[in-house]
C-alpha cells in the first residue's frame, strides 16, 4: 500500500481519529459496515503505519484491543498543501525581477530532483525511468511505466498539482525538467490530466523532434 490514501481509506482515518481509540465493534457502528469489511481495511492500514493496535487487559477474559491513528496516520490526514501550494506558485510568478525568479525556479527545481532522484543511479536511461517510477510511487504517486511503447514513457495517473496545473502550466514544465534530468534523455508532456487525459504523459523526445526544436529555437 503506497503512502496516498484512497478517498476510503481517509474518511476512516478520519472518523477513528475523531472517535479516538475504538474497538472494531464501535469502529462497525461508525461506518456502518460489516465487521469483515472493518478488520480488512483496519489490516491494512496497520501493514502501512497509518494504524495500530493496542491490547487491553480486562477484568476476566481475554483483553479487548482497541485502534488508534498512528503519528504517521495524523500526518496523512494533515498533507493537503494543495491551496498553499498554488498561492506559493501565483506569487512567485508575481515577482517582476526575472533573474531572482528563475533563480527561485532552479532551487525548487534543484530540491525536487534531489528528493525523487536520490535513489536512481542506474546507467540507461530505461533502468533510470524504472527507478523514478519506484521512488515516484514511494512518494505517494501513482505512476506506470508504458513498457509497449518504442520510447521511453511515464505516465502519471493522478496529478499531484491538479488545482495548480489548471491555473499555470509552468508547474507541469517543472515536472517534465525535473523528470528529463532524473532520467538523463528529453522527456516531453504529450497529454495531461487536466486536459480531460487520463494521465499526464511523459514521452521521450525522438531525434527528429529534438533536432526540429533546436533548429525553432535558433
Amino acid at each position: 500500500m503506497s503512502d496516498q490514501l484512497t478517498p476510503a481509506d481517509h474518511e476512516f482515518l478520519e472518523e477513528l481519529q475523531t472517535a479516538g481509540a475504538s474497538t472494531i465493534s464501535r469502529l462497525c457502528e461508525l461506518q456502518g459496515v460489516t465487521t469483515t469489511a472493518v478488520r480488512q481495511r483496519l489490516s491494512r492500514l496497520q501493514a502501512a503505519g497509518f494504524v495500530t493496535r493496542e491490547a487491553i487487559p480486562t477484568e476476566r477474559g481475554r483483553p479487548r484491543h482497541e485502534y488508534r491513528v498512528t503519528p504517521r496516520g495524523q500526518k496523512q490526514l494533515g498533507d493537503n498543501y494543495g491551496e498553499l501550494a498554488t498561492i506559493l506558485w501565483s506569487q512567485l510568478n508575481e515577482i517582476q525581477d526575472d533573474v531572482l525568479k528563475q533563480r527561485i525556479v532552479s532551487q525548487v527545481e534543484s530540491v525536487l530532483i534531489e528528493r525523487y532522484g536520490k535513489s536512481v543511479d542506474a546507467v540507461t536511461a530505461r533502468d533510470r525511468l524504472n527507478q523514478l517510477q519506484q521512488a515516484l510511487n514511494d512518494h505517494g504517486f501513482h505512476t506506470q511505466v508504458d513498457r509497449e511503447s518504442d520510447q521511453l514513457t511515464l505516465m502519471e495517473r493522478n496529478c499531484p498539482y491538479h488545482d495548480l496545473a489548471v491555473k499555470d502550466r509552468s508547474i507541469c514544465d517543472l515536472e517534465q525538467e525535473v523528470f528529463s534530468k532524473i532520467v538523463g534523455v528529453p522527456l516531453q508532456l504529450s497529454q495531461r490530466c487536466v486536459d480531460g487525459h487520463t494521465c499526464c504523459r511523459f514521452e521521450e523526445v525522438s531525434l527528429d523532434e529534438a533536432s526540429d526544436e533546436e533548429t525553432h529555437n535558433d
